[in-house]
């Protein structure tokens, strides 16, 4: 599967965005999809994920009650919806893709498949 992220750009502080994942070459109903980001300087940090039937997520801590995980109906398409952002958000945001597993992987080297990142600017 080829992921394509976008979506990304300029928002203040309190504000959102919904960031966007295209998928070609399969559907995402074949593997667990996730969101990550990283900031300058800094580690991979999952934000959000999503299973292969769309029904079951899980969220990072920092995110749980802002960020929102979706799938489209026909598979195609994933996304992120985020609210009330904060400058300390300011990353680069990648989709992934995991092959379906016991559970929903929550670490970076459990995806196989990644897009090339959407970057998000949050000002204060």
């Amino acid at each position: 599967v080829q992921l394509q992220a976008s979506g990304g750009g300029l928002v203040q502080a309190g504000g959102s965005l919904r960031l966007s994942c295209a998928a070609s070459g399969s559907t995402m109903s074949n593997y667990n999809m996730g969101w990550f980001r990283q900031a300058p300087g800094k580690d991979y940090t999952f934000l959000a994920a999503i299973d292969w039937s769309g029904v079951i997520t899980n969220y990072a801590d920092s995110v749980k009650g802002r960020f929102t995980i979706s799938r489209s109906n026909t598979g195609s398409t994933l996304y992120l919806q985020m609210n009330s952002l904060k400058p300390e958000e300011t990353a680069v945001y990648y989709c992934a893709a995991s092959d379906v597993g016991p559970r929903l992987p929550k670490h970076r080297d459990e995806y196989q498949y990644w897009g090339q990142g959407t970057l998000v600017t949050v000002s204060s």
